[in-house]
């Protein structure tokens, strides 16, 4: 008989840098459901949002925990690490959902705006990779996701240096892999399609960008946290143990034309 795969997280502990976001609290929260504890972590200025996600997870009946962290500054990514090592004893899995954009014409960006997005989307999550992994090879285990965007393999106007570091997020997974695999490590991405939340509600609330875009994919529908999550859980569960260095697209068949 074939042994049953589980999609469940028991037992484990969990970091969610950006969990105080939208995306985040709702990955911190659905991950928590499926029986992890959960280290929240975010900017400063973000704590009274980490609590409140945090109280959500202790609502599903798990720990939590929230650490202040700017994933830019590479001290306060060690020290999220360390924290969630003294207070769990271990890190099983680390999704890094941290990320801004700025929207602009391509001949308009600024050299500053290009260092703050490289900054946070790509140099941030490639430090936070490292850092959990080096902890993660101790344990001789571990999983680490990190969001990206359906925009990794295509493109689209006012976007360009964010598509840009969600396409190196996305090749981050197979350049980690390769060298992290041998030690019981695995290191994926998921790009979500356009994702409903409150910081986008504008974006979904414009009559002209719905009209272009909506026709595009051929599910008919924009994206929901929830999807992301489902992804998220999926590659973090042992059902999907022999998936490495892979870009998991959530978009409803967006890229597939």
């Amino acid at each position: 008989m074939t042994e049953a795969v589980s999609y469940r997280l028991d037992g484990q502990v969990g970091i969610v840098t950006g969990g105080a976001g939208a995306i985040g609290r709702v990955l911190a929260t659905g991950l928590a459901e499926a029986g992890a504890d959960i280290v929240v972590g975010d900017l400063v200025s973000q704590h009274a949002g980490g609590d409140e996600t945090a109280r959500l997870v202790r609502e599903q009946g798990r720990q939590a925990l929230v650490v202040d962290v700017d994933v830019t500054d590479v001290p306060t990514i060690e020290a999220l690490v360390q924290e969630t090592v003294a207070a769990f004893g271990k890190v099983d899995w680390m999704v890094n959902c941290a990320g801004i954009n700025i929207r602009k014409p391509v001949l308009e960006y600024t050299e500053g705006e290009w260092d703050q997005l490289v900054d946070v989307n790509l140099k941030g999550l490639f430090f936070c990779t490292q850092i959990v992994a080096r902890q993660m090879a101790t344990q001789g285990h571990g999983k680490i996701v990190n969001i990206a965007s359906q925009l990794a393999v295509v493109a689209m106007p006012e976007r360009s240096i964010y598509a840009i570091t969600k396409a190196g997020v996305a090749h981050m997974a197979k350049a980690f892999a390769v060298e992290l695999a041998p030690m019981g490590i695995s290191v994926n991405a998921v790009g979500p399609t356009f994702v409903s939340t409150p910081l986008t509600t504008a974006m979904f609330e414009d009559p002209a960008f719905v009209n272009e875009y909506l026709p595009r994919i051929p599910a008919g529908r924009f994206g929901e946290p929830s999807d992301v999550l489902g992804a998220v859980q999926f590659l973090l569960s042992p059902a999907a143990d022999l998936i490495n260095g892979q870009l998991l697209v959530v978009d409803g068949g967006y890229t597939s034309w």
